[in-house]
């Protein structure tokens, strides 16, 4: 586009055909011009549209993404209070076994204590039947054992 002409002078003024001809090719660029505003005019508009559509998307977005970590923090609480109720029931269920088996155990010790004092018991009173048997077997008087020599071998046979 130019920005100044230069027309030929004539007799009465410029030269009617180039002006003509000009204000053609600047009423030409004008259309022109104004086919390519109307263009970016359009573009913009749809541009504004999908920045519309996607500020309304990007909302949608996050209003689902805002829900879902309340959800995750929701669970991720639930799930933390469940595995302390399940270590504390553990720990109950651990404490009443560990109190079973101390209490068994105590039980044991007693009847293995009984049946020591038991055994001591009788261990001494084995020992004193034993004594009582010595001094029995002692007290014995056996008659003596004859004198094999003086009975001869001829009569040891019985045929």
């Amino acid at each position: 586009m130019t920005n100044k002409s230069n027309f030929r002078i004539v007799r009465q003024g410029y030269d009617r055909f180039e002006v003509d001809q000009h204000i053609l090719t600047l009423l030409r660029e004008q259309a022109l011009l104004r086919k390519q505003n109307q263009v970016y005019k359009e573009q913009i508009e749809a541009l504004f549209e999908q920045r519309d559509l996607q500020k309304k998307r990007y909302s949608k977005l996050a209003s689902e993404i805002s829900v879902r970590e309340r959800a995750a923090e929701e669970m991720s609480r639930r799930a933390l209070g469940e595995a302390n109720f399940i270590v504390d029931t553990a720990q109950k269920n651990a404490d009443l076994i560990i109190r079973e088996a101390m209490s068994i155990s105590r039980q044991v010790l007693v009847e293995i204590a009984r049946i020591s004092n038991e055994s001591n018991e009788l261990r001494d009173e084995l020992k004193d039947k034993i004594k009582d048997l010595e001094m029995v077997l002692d007290g014995l008087d056996l008659p003596d054992s004859p004198n094999l020599n003086s009975i001869g071998d001829d009569q040891d046979t019985l045929d």
